[in-house]
């Protein structure tokens, strides 16, 4: 059980309180950035007090980072950029105020965003390109390499090149599509499903890859450092689908790690090692090695469900985040 395993000395956490519901995480330089639910982002700074910074007039509903920057979309209709000096600036504004529902930050500084059926991408050199797909935008994801976007939606996912003239690839699967990722070597794409599933493609040859047996809606997903296992949530315990070769998870069953009383709500990868940071419903969160199986106690369960975790750059240190606006970060240099 997790209680019986070693655990992070609680002097090295800094606790910190939102005051809101925390909704995503990120690193800009040495600060971490609480995503909070309504209207504006955290910065706690190693050396200062935290700061409130004021972003969108209304629920923030999208959060994506580069490291430089953090890309939020709200209710409002904009789409804003913060830099780590808590500068900020609108990308773009829906001309119709629609909620902004989805973002992401892919090569060079290209942002995409999305609005009802629309997913727009901005470049750092033009303005931005709009594509409509057949329903109500569930996902995005840039590839690893190139400027081509994955868009989820009902009955499968669309395959953007926002500077070709072409029309999007289309790849199917019946069911709802609300979430994409890319392999970090471009070789697969995986979306989680309004059903307790997810779907994955080999985008060689367009092969389908179901992969099934989940409890219940998988709401996370994150690849580990090596890019050989994605890791999910969805079980009361990690689940962890192999995709090494070229087969990926094609017939192969995934391992489960750390079983706990509550559901996994929120999983992230450790940037260079082979660790998996484990959010629990109980707001427990756990370290859990990938191959030897070790689990490190970074958290005990008390007050609400973790919803955010991430990791700094250099792996040394975890910032988490509540559904009932509790905070922290964990010092594990």
């Amino acid at each position: 059980m997790a209680t019986d395993t070693p655990s992070v000395d609680l002097d090295r956490t800094r606790l910190i309180a939102a005051s809101a519901p925390v909704v995503g995480a990120h690193f800009l330089i040495n600060a971490a950035v609480f995503v909070l639910g309504e209207e504006a982002l955290l910065f706690a700074a190693a050396d200062g007090e935290p700061a409130r910074v004021a972003v969108h007039g209304g629920a923030i509903l999208a959060a994506a980072s580069d490291g430089e920057r953090i890309v939020t979309g709200g209710d409002d209709g904009k789409v804003v950029a913060t830099r780590a000096d808590r500068t900020t600036a609108v990308i773009a504004a829906d001309a119709r105020r629609r909620w902004i529902d989805h973002a992401a930050i892919g090569p060079d500084g290209a942002v995409a965003w999305s609005a009802g059926t629309d997913a727009f991408v901005k470049t750092r050199k033009g303005g931005p390109r709009q594509v409509e797909v057949p329903s109500t935008v569930g996902g995005l994801a840039f590839a690893p390499k190139g400027l081509r976007l994955a868009i989820a939606h009902y009955h499968g996912v669309s395959l953007w090149f926002p500077n070709a003239v072409a029309p999007p690839e289309r790849l199917e699967w019946k069911g709802s599509h609300l979430d994409v990722t890319f392999s970090p070597d471009g070789r697969f794409l995986v979306t989680a499903m309004q059903e307790p599933t997810l779907h994955g493609w080999r985008l060689a040859d367009g092969n389908n890859m179901r992969m099934s047996g989940y409890p219940a809606k998988v709401r996370s997903m994150s690849w580990s450092a090596d890019g050989h296992a994605l890791t999910t949530s969805g079980a009361n315990e990690l689940v962890v689908w192999p995709f090494q070769g070229k087969d990926g998870p094609m017939g192969k069953q995934p391992r489960t790690l750390a079983p706990a009383t509550q559901r996994v709500a929120i999983v992230a990868c450790h940037p260079k090692k082979e660790v998996a940071a484990v959010g629990y419903a109980d707001g427990m969160v756990l370290l859990v090695h990938l191959q030897n199986c070790d689990e490190l106690l970074a958290r005990r369960p008390v007050g609400g469900s973790i919803s955010a975790l991430a990791w700094n750059a250099a792996g040394t240190a975890l910032a988490f985040g509540t559904e009932d606006g509790e905070a922290g970060v964990i010092d594990l240099s």
